[in-house]
């Protein structure tokens, strides 16, 4: 069971109805008389859906909770709902999209999902939100360890947020992320794994080869106020000793854990972040953190991105200082600082004047070197500005071009036309168009859409021509500006594609469509719409599913890539 029963309801077009597991009611059991507020709850081991819904009415929230817990034993039959601050003793099982332990109450099924909860760890847990049909647990005290359990090696995986799994072997979180993507291909997605060729059509999860180190893009805030753990709370902060540089701590907005470094980034990156850290809180360089609250300070974001020099094959760096204004007096003494790190290549300000914390500024300025770094993806290579959009992970990003490329399945003779949906700044489609006859591109970004252009130029691509336009909003008139193509890339943001979208791609009928995702969920409902209509608004599908590809972008977190291979039937 997977919270996109709860979540992606407001993504679909069309409803759909969750469907929970059915739970033995030797899954449910009460603790000693003791201690009466106390209950346990486990999931069961299988993760198949029953054809039963449970029921969506709960009980009156009765203040006499002694009453309630007596009424329960008294009934073996009753549905057990959990209220709000209610402690409970909960076993995970499994993973959720987006990385939540999930729990079920025996009987009723009803769903309880907990950060940072793994499966087979048994914890105490107390419910801080009801959403209808589910309810959300923290999760006070870890009674026995998760299943696979290994030490996580980054100090801030218990508080960070952003490597959830770490402390998972790896081959467990591989496992838990097939499962999600093959529980929503068959329940999302419609498709049955009855059927004799859905062994074929669905594949095993591809690894990631590089487990650490393997990001080269990293956004570091500055913040007024230092996130602590609790057992540090009592600890009276003043001044500087405040102020904090590194990640956001998982539900504040305005609390920064403080990071000295990062596994998920480079060394050369790490040399950075340190000596940022070793002198910006320095009073006689007159810095300060913003302040989202007040909007006073100065220093917004440090984002750190590595490239690679092209004729050398070493990394190079490029730090992006965003400000709240232009004073590039004040961050010399750090300019000078860094620019001494030998990977450093590019230095640069982007200026955010509004009270809004995004990293990509109004105004852009040049502090140190060249204004872009370099990098290469299937022999094509792609310069990157501050703020242009680039795959995360240039290793397994390869791996996924590679499988996006063989699913295109083209001749290689120049004869057929590309259409790349959601193109970014080109690099899916820069990568096809030795191959193509054509490429056309269409993207919403006008800065991705001119990076787009930079980059076919830089490689003498003259075979490809990208289009501003925004597919949420297409019209009557799209699909003027280029012939009939051969095969379709679609490779849309999380919420997925628009129905109109899906409409015009049905009427089209290009014979081929790869489908790539970052968002399994919206994924495998459009998946549906595409193979199999949509009923409602008698739309009728076109499309086979040919193969469903997992790809593990992002270890030690709950992210999943898929590539998917569609043809016309």
């Amino acid at each position: 069971m997977y919270v996109y029963l709860f979540s992606v309801f407001s993504l679909l077009h069309k409803p759909k109805t969750p469907k929970m597991a059915t739970i033995p009611t030797h899954a449910f059991r009460h603790l000693t008389i003791t201690r009466p507020w106390l209950r346990k709850i486990r999931c069961t081991a299988s993760l198949a859906f029953s054809s039963q819904v449970p029921p969506q009415s709960h009980p009156d929230n009765d203040n006499n909770d002694n009453a309630d817990t007596k009424k329960t034993k008294n009934s073996n039959s009753q549905a057990f709902f959990p209220k709000k601050n209610q402690v409970l003793e909960l076993e995970c099982e499994s993973l959720a999209f987006k990385g939540k332990g999930v729990c079920k109450a025996a009987e009723s099924g009803f769903v309880l999902l907990c950060d940072n909860a793994l499966p087979g760890e048994r914890f105490i847990g107390r419910v801080s939100r009801k959403k209808g049909s589910y309810a959300e647990v923290t999760k006070l005290k870890t009674i026995s360890p998760h299943w696979d359990f290994v030490d996580a090696p980054c100090e801030y995986a218990s508080y960070c947020g952003g490597c959830k799994t770490q402390n998972l072997s790896y081959q467990a979180q591989l496992r838990a992320k097939e499962q999600q993507v093959r529980e929503l291909v068959i329940h999302v997605g419609k498709f049955s794994d009855k059927n004799p060729d859905f062994s074929s059509i669905m594949k095993s999860i591809v690894p990631c080869d590089i487990q650490f180190r393997y990001r080269n893009k990293m956004e570091f805030s500055f913040g007024s106020k230092k996130w602590l753990p609790k057992e540090l709370l009592h600890e009276k902060l003043e001044g500087s000793e405040n102020y904090a540089l590194g990640l956001h701590a998982p539900g504040y907005f305005d609390k920064i854990l403080n990071v000295d470094k990062c596994l998920l980034q480079s060394e050369p990156a790490n040399k950075i972040l340190a000596t940022v850290q070793d002198d910006w809180k320095d009073p006689e360089l007159g810095l300060s953190p913003y302040n989202v609250h007040s909007h006073a300070g100065f220093l917004k974001h440090l984002v750190l991105r590595t490239g690679r020099d092209m004729k050398t094959g070493l990394p190079e760096l490029m730090v992006n200082f965003v400000t709240s204004s232009y004073k590039p007096e004040l961050l010399k003494p750090l300019v000078e600082k860094i620019s001494a790190i030998p990977e450093v290549v590019s230095i640069m300000n982007n200026v955010n004047t509004s009270v809004g914390n995004t990293s990509v500024g109004e105004d852009e300025y040049t502090l140190y070197g060249k204004s872009t770094i370099t990098e290469s993806l299937r022999g094509v290579t792609f310069q990157i500005s501050a703020n242009s959009f680039f795959q995360t992970n240039t290793h397994q990003a390869e791996v996924l071009y590679k499988l996006i490329e063989d699913c295109a399945g083209l001749r290689g003779d120049g004869s057929e036309i590309v259409l790349d949906l959601f193109c970014g700044t080109g690099t899916i489609g820069l990568t096809l168009a030795k191959k193509a006859r054509h490429v056309y591109g269409y993207e919403v970004v006008a800065q991705a859409v001119a990076d787009a252009h930079r980059n076919a130029k830089l490689n003498g691509i003259s075979n490809a021509t990208f289009i501003q336009g925004d597919l949420n909003k297409i019209g009557e008139n799209f699909g003027k500006d280029f012939p009939k193509p051969d095969i379709i890339i679609s490779d849309p943001n999380r919420p997925g594609m628009h129905m109109k979208l899906i409409k015009f791609l049905l009427k089209l009928k290009a014979p081929r469509i790869v489908y790539v995702s970052c968002n399994p969920a919206t994924c495998a409902r459009d998946l549906d719409y595409l193979c199999h209509g949509v009923v409602e608004q008698n739309i009728k599908g076109c499309y086979k599913l040919k193969s469903i590809q997992p790809v593990d972008m992002f270890p030690h977190t709950p992210h999943i890539e898929c590539v998917c291979q569609l043809e016309l039937s």
